[in-house]
C-alpha cells in the first residue's frame, strides 16, 4: 500500500521496516565502533583526557604529560561526533519514512546509500582521504536523510 502510513501492528511483517531496522543496526554498530577506535588511538598515542586514565604511567608530573590532546585522537573524536550529528537524525527520520509507505526498492536505495555514505565518511576521516571525499560522503548521507524527511512531510502533511 504505497503512500499510506503503516499501522504499528504491521511493522514486524513490513519489509520496509525490516530494511530500516537492518540498516539502522548497521550504522549504529559502525558508530559504536568509533568508541574502541578512539580508545585505541588514546592508548597508542598516550593522550588522555582524564587524570585517572594516566594512573598506570605514574603519579604527579610524570603522569601529567599524558593529559593532552593528540591530532589523531581528535580526528577520530570528530568523526564520532559527526556520526552522532548525522546517524541520530537518520534513525528518527528513517523510522518515520518507513511508516510513510514507500516502496521497498526506493526505501532500500535510501537506506543503502546512507549506510554506504556513513561508512565512506568514517574511512575518509580515519585514513585520512583527501577532500572532497569526506565532504561528499557527508553531503550524500545528509541529502538522503533530507529526501526521506521530504517524503514523510509530503505523505503526512500533504505538502
Amino acid at each position: 500500500r504505497s503512500g499510506e502510513m503503516a499501522k504499528l501492528t504491521q511493522l514486524i511483517d513490513n519489509e520496509v521496516f525490516q530494511a530500516y531496522a537492518t540498516y539502522a543496526a548497521i550504522v549504529l554498530v559502525k558508530m559504536m565502533l568509533m568508541s574502541p577506535i578512539t580508545a585505541y588511538f588514546r592508548m597508542t598515542r598516550k593522550a588522555f583526557a582524564n587524570p585517572e586514565d594516566t594512573a598506570s604511567f605514574g603519579k604527579g608530573d610524570s603522569a601529567k604529560k599524558y593529559l593532552r590532546t593528540d591530532p589523531d585522537v581528535e580526528r577520530v573524536r570528530r568523526g564520532h561526533l559527526n556520526d552522532l550529528e548525522n546517524i541520530v537524525p537518520f534513525l528518527g527520520i528513517g523510522f518515520l519514512y518507513a511508516l510513510s509507505g514507500p516502496d521497498l526498492y526506493t526505501a532500500l536505495l535510501h537506506f543503502r546509500i546512507f549506510a554506504g555514505a556513513r561508512i565512506a565518511h568514517s574511512f575518509a576521516y580515519l585514513i585520512p582521504l583527501p577532500q572532497p571525499s569526506r565532504g561528499l560522503s557527508w553531503a550524500i548521507g545528509y541529502a538522503v536523510t533530507m529526501s526521506m524527511a521530504y517524503k514523510v512531510l509530503k505523505t503526512a502533511l500533504y505538502l
